[in-house]
């Protein structure tokens, strides 16, 4: 065996001090976004094995999940999805859980708006959720979405379904 206790030391001199803030944020190819109780949860479980918290109430995720898709026909295929917390008005301006969720928006690909076919105004709620992300930033207005008309198995929804996914395109800018 070797010896290899140091046999010279000398004085150090004071070292720096920094505060850091350091930010983590998701990287995912694709975030599920859309209001509170969408059903954005209820899709990620479907389509990955993730277990997220589902349940008949708004604001049931509270934090970013993610599940991975991976494709039956290529083995090679696969997709990280995060399912982001409901979107209010305001949230740009740190309502409900907002601020904190947008910066989770901007590093994801493609963003899958899930659209609640049970609400009230549900063209009115894929505006303002698309609000809320150009006034955040005006990139995440541009990233690409494609738009998902959510719970089709309620029978008033999909009664309207046709005349909702006409309308959808022209407020998407199609």
């Amino acid at each position: 065996a070797r010896d290899t206790t140091p046999r010279l030391a000398e004085q150090g001199e004071p070292g720096g001090q920094r505060w850091l803030k350091l930010e983590l944020k998701l990287l995912a190819d694709v975030g599920l976004v859309g209001v509170p109780n969408a059903g954005k949860s209820s899709l990620l479980a479907a389509a990955t094995n993730a277990k997220p918290k589902i349940a008949p109430y708004a604001f049931t995720t509270v934090t970013p999940n993610l599940g991975v898709w991976r494709s039956a026909a290529d083995t090679e295929a696969s997709l990280v999805l995060a399912d982001i917390p409901g979107l209010l008005e305001g949230a740009h301006e740190g309502k409900g859980l907002g601020r904190a969720f947008l910066r989770h928006i901007e590093r994801c690909r493609l963003l899958l708006h899930v659209v609640d076919g049970t609400r009230p105004d549900p063209l009115g709620d894929f505006e303002a959720v698309n609000t809320e992300l150009r006034l955040f930033s005006p990139r995440l207005a541009n990233k690409p979405q494609v738009i998902v008309l959510n719970k089709l198995d309620v029978p008033a929804v999909a009664e309207a379904a046709p005349q909702l996914l006409e309308r959808l395109p022209p407020a998407a800018g199609h």
